[in-house]
């Protein structure tokens, strides 16, 4: 077969969950298949993070912006290259292709009610043009892929696809995720301290930030350690803003924000953390759950979406709505050591469920069905 896979973003240095997923993917099928032929298809980048094999080709795509890229530049490419299926990735698709579709639907948050106001206009603009896009794939769409049950099962019955349609392939674990002792070589260009409570903010309304941080607040008044927190791919003045808004601002000194880090960077920081915590309103997987737990680092994590299928039974959940609960859940892993270790060896074994390989031969099976 010849197989044409949309990876529009790997390339690009600063990279999300869905450009992580497939490029985690390509580089297994790279492993695992020899036979069938493949044409990555991205844009130019700086971070040349796949290499090309004998099978599989990769092909850049100039264009200016996103839509025009996937809309107009895509499909011209296409229409060379002839495959017999085309895989799209990141929730959306050209809607005048000819190719048999194959679309990996990673959520249908943008058609949901929106939690709260989204203040990024670059995140209310990917929210309409999905909008707009998606309802008219979908019914074009050969296979629709997803990446928990939770979010398979909300397809079908927000979208009326027959369950037949959608199929779940989960997420993997890559094993760089692990235990290491050297961390502070790696953690210190972002935060003095050891022992911090590690989060990822977010001004996405789904990432709970600002209840995130009136609970830390609230863990502050009545900790005996008071931990630092490092806030991670949010700007400093946007946690500024919040703390301004919230009228919180004596704990300043107590958050750290970088912004975005290197992902080569990420087990190092997970590794420093005393307990990576997860409050999320709305997930269909949750990749940072697993890197924590492979590195050895207590979770505590929302009781929402997909996230307790991912988590399992072991993790430690919380009332994502409720800030004084974040905050009691905070207090307590730091006091009971023993429920502090059992988290530890929990986390560690989940991982083991979850893999790449799983990921990719689940893929190449959808692939193939469409010979």
């Amino acid at each position: 077969m010849k197989i044409a896979i949309e990876a529009q973003r790997i390339f690009r240095q600063t990279k999300h969950g869905m450009d992580i997923v497939i490029l985690e993917t390509i580089r297994e099928l790279q492993k695992y298949d020899t036979i069938n032929e493949y044409y990555i298809l991205t844009a130019p980048g700086s971070d040349r993070c796949l290499q090309e094999t004998s099978n599989f080709h990769i092909i850049e795509i100039k264009c200016p912006s996103y839509p025009l890229w996937e809309q107009m530049a895509l499909p011209r490419t296409l229409s060379k290259i002839k495959p017999d299926v085309l895989h799209c990735t990141s929730n959306t698709a050209p809607i005048f292709c000819n190719i048999p579709l194959i679309i990996t639907l990673h959520d249908i948050i943008f058609l949901e009610k929106k939690q709260n106001a989204n203040k990024s206009l670059y995140q209310n603009f990917g929210r309409l043009y999905r909008k707009l896009i998606v309802p008219r794939i979908l019914s074009k769409s050969k296979k629709i892929i997803t990446v928990s049950d939770f979010e398979r099962e909300n397809i079908c019955k927000k979208t009326n696809i027959p369950p037949s349609q959608v199929v779940t392939i989960y997420n993997g674990y890559n094993k760089k995720f692990h235990s290491v002792r050297n961390f502070q070589e790696i953690t210190r260009k972002y935060i003095k301290e050891s022992n911090y409570i590690l989060f990822f903010g977010n001004t996405d309304p789904k990432k709970n930030t600002s209840r995130m941080i009136k609970a830390y607040a609230l863990y502050l008044e009545k900790s005996k350690h008071k931990r630092p927190m490092l806030i991670l791919d949010m700007s400093l003045s946007s946690v500024e803003q919040i703390l301004k808004e919230e009228k919180i601002e004596h704990i300043r000194p107590f958050i750290h924000s970088p912004g975005y880090i290197e992902n080569s960077d990420l087990p190092y920081i997970y590794n420093g953390a005393f307990v990576f915590i997860y409050p999320s309103l709305r997930e269909s997987f949750g990749l940072p759950i697993l890197e924590a737990m492979g590195c050895g680092t207590p979770v505590i994590v929302s009781n929402t979406s997909a996230i307790p299928e991912i988590a399992g039974d072991g993790a430690l959940y919380i009332n994502p709505y409720d800030e004084q609960d974040i905050a009691n859940k905070l207090l307590l892993i730091e006091t009971d050591e023993q429920l502090y270790q059992n988290l530890v060896e929990y986390g560690k074994s989940r991982v083991d469920l979850f893999s790449w390989e799983k990921t990719a031969r689940g893929l190449l099976d959808e692939y193939k069905s469409w010979q």
